[in-house]
């Protein structure tokens, strides 16, 4: 059993930066293959980046060269910076990891960006 806490959301200007963590359980974290996806108000949940277990990190086009994903395997925490917002980042942002050959999912948290 793999549990997911993300923290973090809230309220942020377009332009800002808001620092979502995520809270892993998993006692093999540093085995654990983590993304973000996020689903915006009426749309799909859509991928938004990855971190593998070699610390390759990959990005979906919308967020590339804002948004970076990295991890403390120290804290079991995974992360995602968000900078530069746009409106259209606004949605439920998940953190979702992959160990023991299952995958996880996370509550979410809500990030609202505003103009």
């Amino acid at each position: 059993q793999v549990q997911l806490v993300e923290s973090g959301g809230g309220s942020g200007q377009a332009g800002g930066s808001l620092k979502l963590s995520c809270a892993a359980s998993a006692y093999n974290f540093i085995s654990c293959g983590m993304a973000w996806y996020r689903q915006a108000p009426g749309k799909g949940r859509e991928w938004v980046s990855s971190i593998s277990t070699a610390g390759l990190t990959t990005y979906a086009e919308s967020v590339k060269g804002r948004f970076t994903i990295s991890q403390d395997n120290a804290k079991n925490t995974l992360y995602l910076q968000m900078n530069s917002l746009k409106i259209e980042d606004t949605a439920v942002y998940y953190c979702w990891a992959f160990c023991g050959g299952r995958s996880w999912i996370g509550q979410g948290t809500q990030v609202t960006v505003s103009a």
